[in-house]
């Protein structure tokens, strides 16, 4: 169309026959249509002169070449009553298109010299193959979008759990069992939300990508080492920690548990907190299974495979969730009873108290537990269909139609990943939290406090410590009951 044949002595345009630019077309417009082209109206085949018109010369097929059904092909034919383009296997049975599933582009191939080379990296089955940088399924105002989504959930994230960090350290007598693990679990999602933020810093190329390819592997002090610690240990470490929170409740509904109980067993809380991750991250380095987020820009674990997400995140998740659940629905079935206790004995104001823990409690165990569920229920899909998206890369001519991720989901969930911490703020969110800061700010500003009203404060250490709501003698075994003194604050029995 663009070159055609000049010859000397005719002076007109000599155009391809419409015979030679129908069988073009026939070859080139299933492949366009796949990438989304159509085929241009400027090569409009209805445009070309008719070869044989003596009134129009054009270019055909030299006559002197055997016709295309004489020729031998190594393509099979199309088998009769089969239309063009079905695929039997790894193999299609269309004589125009190359249907091979074979590591085509946009997927990126690895060659000999490389260090990815025969190292387990792979496409939907398609050895040395590789993913390219950023997702390819999706436009690049859906990349923009995701970019600025996930920044801005992470900055909330980051500055909701300093918040809580912050109360925390200007009033840590306030924060004691069975609350306490709410503090180390906005700590945990602080440090996730920083490795979100890594990436926003640093680029999606530095962290998530080696060279045009996705990073396949993390070794060394490397970004994507930095990011992958922050954001699997401490996500894997907030999960047991809202485990560890879920037990102290039932420890102290359940089992009537002052808090000096059970902060006799801290250090073994933090010891399951902090070793269990420990252990998971340091397999998942040795495996080599950390690799890029073609979305996110973050480097995690089982993005490019699915078996690694469901060893490493969705079974520790799950079982994380399952626990903390029973935990939470056990002490919860003891606080009714002591409620309907105490309404019994005719003590109202306690039985009020007691409800307004409860429902306290009642919110924060939503606004965890649904969030995880949604993540996990978002992983389960990942896992299940993400074969079936890089099979539409890689073959073709495949009889299923061709599916993508859906966004949507995606988008949901980073934010639900993040949404814990934003949250983990609604337990600071009273009176007691601004009083706390305003003693802070007294204090810097040389301003003496105002007195305190001993009565009130009383009452107001009563809402604090679950134990104390829960009234009635301490049922823990012998070695954990503190011997009461006279006139001892009623929390320290």
């Amino acid at each position: 169309m663009y070159a055609p044949i000049c010859i000397e002595d005719y002076h007109q345009p000599l155009p391809a026959c419409r015979s030679v630019c129908e069988r073009a077309r026939a070859g080139c417009a299933p492949l366009m249509q796949q990438y989304g082209f159509q085929w241009p109206e400027r090569m409009s085949c209805e445009r070309l002169p008719v070869h044989g018109d003596p009134d129009s010369l054009c270019m055909e097929m030299n006559n002197r070449t055997e016709p295309p059904s004489q020729r031998p092909t190594k393509r099979p034919l199309i088998p009769p009553g089969a239309s063009p383009g079905k695929c039997r296997g790894r193999k299609c049975h269309h004589p125009d298109r190359d249907c091979s599933c074979r590591c085509r582009p946009p997927l990126i191939p690895i060659h000999r010299d490389s260090l990815l080379y025969n190292r387990s990296v792979f496409v939907a089955g398609i050895p040395n193959c590789a993913f390219p940088c950023k997702e390819e399924f999706f436009s690049p105002e859906e990349k923009e979008f995701a970019n600025v989504w996930i920044t801005l959930w992470s900055s909330l994230c980051c500055f909701s759990t300093l918040m809580t960090l912050t109360t925390f350290l200007i009033d840590t007598e306030r924060f004691k069992y069975p609350e306490r693990p709410i503090v180390f679990l906005s700590a945990c999602y602080f440090m996730v939300s920083v490795g979100y933020l890594t990436r926003v810093v640093l680029g999606h190329e530095e962290v998530a990508c080696d060279g045009p390819a996705l990073r396949y592997h993390a070794s060394g002090p490397t970004p994507c080492t930095l990011v992958f610690l922050l954001v699997y240990f401490f996500g894997m470490a907030s999960s047991i920690w809202w485990v560890v929170l879920a037990l102290t409740w039932f420890l102290a509904a359940g089992l009537k548990w002052g808090n000096e109980a059970i902060a006799s067993y801290s250090q073994y809380f933090h010891l399951c907190a902090w070793l269990v991750p420990t252990v998971k991250s340091v397999g998942v380095l040795v495996m080599s299974a950390v690799d890029g987020d073609p979305v996110s820009g973050i480097c995690y674990v089982g993005n490019t495979n699915p078996e690694n997400l469901r060893i490493f995140v969705l079974g520790p998740l799950f079982l994380y969730l399952l626990l903390g659940t029973s935990f939470l629905l056990g002490g919860f079935v003891s606080l009714f009873r002591i409620r309907n206790v105490i309404k019994q004995q005719g003590g109202r104001g306690k039985a009020d108290k007691l409800e307004k823990l409860m429902i306290r409690i009642g919110i924060f165990s939503v606004l965890y537990t649904v969030p995880a569920t949604i993540v996990i229920g978002c992983l389960v899909y990942e896992s299940t269909v993400h074969d079936e998206w890089m099979a539409g890369l890689t073959c073709p001519c495949k009889e299923r139609p061709k599916i993508r991720p859906l966004y949507s989901l995606l988008m949901l969930k980073y934010f639900m990943a993040l949404a814990v911490g934003i949250t983990s703020g609604v337990w600071i969110w009273s009176g007691k939290t601004l009083g706390s800061w305003r003693r802070l700010w007294g204090r810097l500003c040389g301003v003496p406090p105002p007195p305190v009203d001993t009565k009130h404060r009383k009452k107001a250490a009563l809402l604090v410590t679950g134990s104390t709501l829960l009234s009635g003698p301490h049922v823990a075994p012998y070695h954990h009951q503190i011997p009461y003194k006279p006139g001892a604050h009623l929390s320290h029995v």
